[in-house]
């Protein structure tokens, strides 16, 4: 996972804690000093400007797709090394957008940060597809009820059909006693277990306050188990920042008077094609 810098956090169902882990894994990341983008890619119920205290009426993702804006102009600054980059909440934003931009805005972002984290909306369409096989790995949130780890398999089967990879299982919402081992379920899926999150009365706090949980109470258990998943995914954090890469190729450009190479979204497969996503969202509606 060391080449791996956008993530796509996806789930199969709505209300599992996806944005809360975009949101603290983002911020975790920050606080470590490597430079974050978090995107709100779900662009029809869009929600990730409350979670960071952004008005989602100011210039945003859609504004980008729409062709109105650039994507510096849509991106805020929510605190050190880490930038938000929110949708808008109006249908008639929504109505005007082209999904397909969403490639270039994830090119230049790649560019720029460490590490992009794409927050992507439950259900089946177009535009919650795409990001999966725009992503280099999808982490998968759910929590440990049925209905939400039966469609979890449903977002898996959609990464795998866009070409994109799935990094491993994010459990929220856990409890010490449980029928089923956290282990268990993730081998029901066929994934690896990257982390539990306890539930935590802070984490609905959190999201009224605007402020994510690691910041707002760092000590409680839902933030010191997100702190641990950055830990544990330690191989996707080492490494100079973008930052410092820019300062070593400057170096080396003067040295050998040669300019660095540029950083672009490769064309081995990062891009998922328009057909292959129509193709997943049939086959996954027809399994409905």
């Amino acid at each position: 996972m060391s080449q791996d810098t956008v993530y796509a956090i996806a789930s199969g169902k709505g209300g599992v804690g996806k944005t809360t882990t975009t949101v603290n894994l983002g911020t975790a990341l920050a606080q470590a000093g490597k430079r974050v983008a978090i995107v709100d890619t779900d662009l029809g119920m869009a929600n990730l400007a409350g979670f960071v205290s952004l008005s989602p009426d100011s210039t945003t993702l859609h504004d980008v797709l729409a062709g109105d804006a650039s994507v510096q102009e849509a991106t805020y600054r929510v605190a050190d090394n880490i930038v938000a980059l929110p949708s808008n909440t109006e249908l008639s934003k929504y109505a005007e957008t082209s999904p397909e931009g969403l490639s270039e805005v994830v090119s230049e972002l790649r560019s720029t940060f460490d590490f992009v984290f794409l927050d992507v909306g439950a259900g089946v369409s177009h535009e919650t597809v795409l990001p999966l096989g725009l992503a280099d790995a999808v982490i998968v949130v759910s929590t440990p009820e049925p209905a939400a780890v039966h469609d979890s398999k449903k977002t898996i089967d959609l990464t795998q059909q866009t070409g994109g990879k799935v990094a491993g299982l994010v459990l929220t919402r856990t409890r010490p006693e449980t029928d089923v081992s956290y282990e268990e379920i993730a081998a029901r899926l066929d994934l690896p277990l990257l982390g539990t999150i306890p539930e935590d009365p802070a984490a609905r706090e959190s999201v009224y306050a605007g402020t994510p949980l690691v910041v707002k109470n760092p000590r409680g258990p839902a933030a010191v188990a997100y702190r641990q998943l950055v830990s544990d995914l330690a191989e996707t954090i080492t490494g100079p920042s973008k930052t410092q890469q820019k300062s070593t190729e400057s170096t080396e450009a003067e040295a050998s008077d040669s300019p660095p190479e540029t950083t672009r979204l490769s064309d081995d497969g990062q891009e998922a094609a328009h057909d292959d996503v129509s193709s997943a969202i049939t086959e996954a509606e027809t399994d409905r």
